[in-house]
């Protein structure tokens, strides 16, 4: 082995060392390919010689078997946004997917920022999820680790750092109380009376295209993502149906900068069939829209929208604050809870579909979804009520005979 092993900053006799000075290493690994220049790698603080021989061996062996990787000094703060970009051009992302990624990030910056990416321990690392779970709900900082993992994955890929820091680490998950495991939260939704009372007040007393706006999505449970950039090519009129192959993203509720985008997931590309009632109003408002084009002419964004502007920026769609803000007109008008949201109408179309004695595969099916807790949750809570009820009713029926 080309090098040598010494004690740095030792004063003593070579022999007999009193200082405790740490021993290091300078070894040859030959010459740079492209200067000619003799290469050497040094390393220090080890507390006995046979210690850094060791670790000058294992360092040869990797050298020679082509597995070293030598460790670069980039900051955390410069190689994070480096891999968002390659995350970024790595598919077909949502910019809604970006957008949380890099908010992750945000969240480890305090922590690691101005450390070098190779010196990132693991203890540095789990001690970081430790706090982050005092100060963030569960899922958000598993979702913060789970964009972490990523980034130091890439970093060994790109011979950036040797270990993943991240490689034994975990989120300790926060202890339930005892309420909190005997009843298990419902997402707000309307009962069949409520949600009744909501579409009249919107039939009376709604604005332009309310009534329409929110039938279809509470009798089909979209999302309002979906609902607003519905075309009139998505309807088939003839076999009562509407098809959901794309979904609206406007980070900025810039009305003319919106963008077209992939729904959430593979099986929220589906096709709803739907009532009479809804072709009816989809038809009466495709006439009514046919008259404002050919009225406005080129003035009007004509993109085949159905819930378009009528107003500013005509035949653009609907912004989806625009929806909710025009549903918490119509629950303060209709003296109903107004903490209720447009995404609320897929827990009440769950619930509905639910006390009907719909299949929960089905419902999934027709909500758009592979896997989701929550419509789980509603559908037991609805289920388990409608077993009670039949269980009465059999007590009374028993009751009645004596």
């Amino acid at each position: 082995m080309k090098g040598s092993f010494y004690r740095r900053n030792c004063t003593c006799d070579r022999r007999r060392c009193n200082c405790g000075a740490k021993w290091a290493f300078t070894i040859d690994i030959g010459r740079d390919p492209k200067t000619g220049r003799r290469r050497q790698r040094q390393r220090s603080g080890f507390r006995t010689r046979s210690e850094a021989v060791r670790v000058a061996t294992e360092l040869l062996y990797e050298i020679n078997q082509g597995t070293y990787v030598e460790e670069k000094k980039t900051l955390f703060k410069d190689f994070a946004p480096k891999w968002l970009t390659l995350y970024s051009n790595s598919g077909n992302l949502k910019p809604g997917t970006i957008r949380v990624r890099q908010h992750e990030i945000d969240k480890l910056m305090p922590y690691f920022s101005y450390i070098k990416v190779k010196d990132i321990t693991t203890k540095m690392y789990q001690d970081a999820l430790d706090d982050l779970i005092e100060k963030y709900a569960y899922n958000t900082v598993k979702g913060v680790n789970r964009t972490g993992r990523m980034i130091f994955k890439k970093a060994i890929e790109l011979e950036i750092i040797r270990r993943d820091p991240t490689e034994f680490t975990a989120i300790k998950k926060p202890q339930k109380t005892i309420e909190e495991l005997e009843e298990k939260q419902i997402p707000k939704y309307m009962e069949k009376e409520e949600l009744y009372l909501f579409l009249e007040t919107a039939k009376r007393q709604g604005l332009e295209m309310d009534y329409l706006i929110f039938l279809i999505l509470a009798y089909t449970g979209m999302r309002v993502g979906e609902l607003v950039c519905l075309k009139w090519n998505d309807i088939n009129f003839d076999e009562n149906s509407i098809r959901i192959i794309k979904t609206y993203y406007n980070e900025k509720n810039n009305t003319v900068k919106y963008q077209l985008v992939l729904p959430k997931t593979k099986g929220s590309i589906r096709t709803i069939s739907v009532e009479d009632e809804i072709i009816e109003e989809l038809k009466k408002h495709r006439a009514a829209q046919k008259k404002m084009i050919k009225r406005l002419g080129d003035a009007y964004y004509n993109e085949g929208f159905i819930f378009a502007n009528t107003e500013r920026q005509p035949g653009y769609p609907m912004l989806i604050k625009t929806v909710a803000n025009r549903m918490k007109r119509l629950l303060k008008i209709a003296g109903l809870n107004q903490e209720l949201t447009p995404h609320s109408f897929r827990h009440t179309h769950t619930s509905l579909l639910a006390e009907a004695k719909v299949d929960i595969e089905e419902i999934m099916e027709r909500l758009g979804h592979t896997e989701d807790q929550t419509t789980r949750n509603i559908y037991r809570h609805v289920t388990k009520a409608l077993k009670k009820e039949a269980s009465q009713k059999f007590g009374q029926l028993m009751r009645s005979l004596k």
